[in-house]
């Protein structure tokens, strides 16, 4: 029976999703319980094909995060942007636990403000370059996924700091928490846009991105 909470995510996710197909059995790449991968039934085992075709060898690893391992600055003259990896990145330095021949994508947001008419320009750069695809997010969903449901609600909850009292914050926000899937929706569309599903692992990370993986399964199950 579908829980009520699970209802409620799906009617926040409403889209234009197609409609999943038969397809042969596989492997599915959802690791469910650390040490065990299920299986899945002959009925369950449907997906839907990507635009993107297949066209890598070796396995390839999408990392998904709040954040690309990438700095970005404005250039002196103000005309347009400088980008460089940042070294500190602990994304970056997942790759020192890869295989050398692995391809490795990332998807994330930047810790600057790009300007609308540049966005297209700058997602080119980064991919060509670093590997990176950035996730653009609306000023006003930026404030309320991060700075409100993941600082105020997420971050205190997972570090057992629940609020002294009712006026330090703590309580539930729906405008924040329907913030929190838009952005994960959007992070979800980058993913899709770029995914090989017969080829690819995708290894999300941390609390800001809990929904993404049923966005995914929607649409690659």
């Amino acid at each position: 029976m579908m829980s009520r909470s699970y209802t409620n995510l799906l009617d926040l996710a409403t889209g234009n999703f197609p409609a999943i197909g038969r397809e042969r059995k596989r492997l599915p790449r959802v690791m469910t319980v650390p040490g065990n991968v299920y299986e899945l039934d002959d009925d369950q085992a449907n997906s839907v094909s990507s635009d993107n075709p297949s066209s890598v060898a070796q396995d390839r690893l999408i990392i998904v995060a709040n954040q690309l391992p990438v700095k970005a600055n404005r250039r002196a003259d103000d005309r347009g942007w400088v980008f460089s990896w940042n070294e500190d990145s602990l994304l970056l330095q997942l790759k020192e636990g890869l295989p050398e021949d692995m391809e490795v994508l990332y998807v994330g947001s930047l810790r600057v403000d790009v300007d609308l008419e540049e966005q297209e320009e700058v997602s080119q750069i980064l991919l060509e370059t670093f590997k990176c695809v950035p996730t653009f997010l609306p000023h006003d969903v930026l404030e309320k996924f991060y700075h409100g449901f993941c600082k105020k609600l997420l971050w205190p909850l997972f570090h057992y700091m629940l609020p002294f009292s009712a006026d330090h914050g703590g309580r539930f926000d729906r405008s924040m928490w329907e913030a929190y899937v838009s952005a994960n929706k959007l992070f979800s569309q980058k993913v899709i846009e770029v995914i090989n599903p017969d080829d690819d692992y995708v290894w999300i990370h941390d609390y800001h991105l809990m929904v993404l993986p049923t966005f995914l399964r929607r649409h690659f199950n």
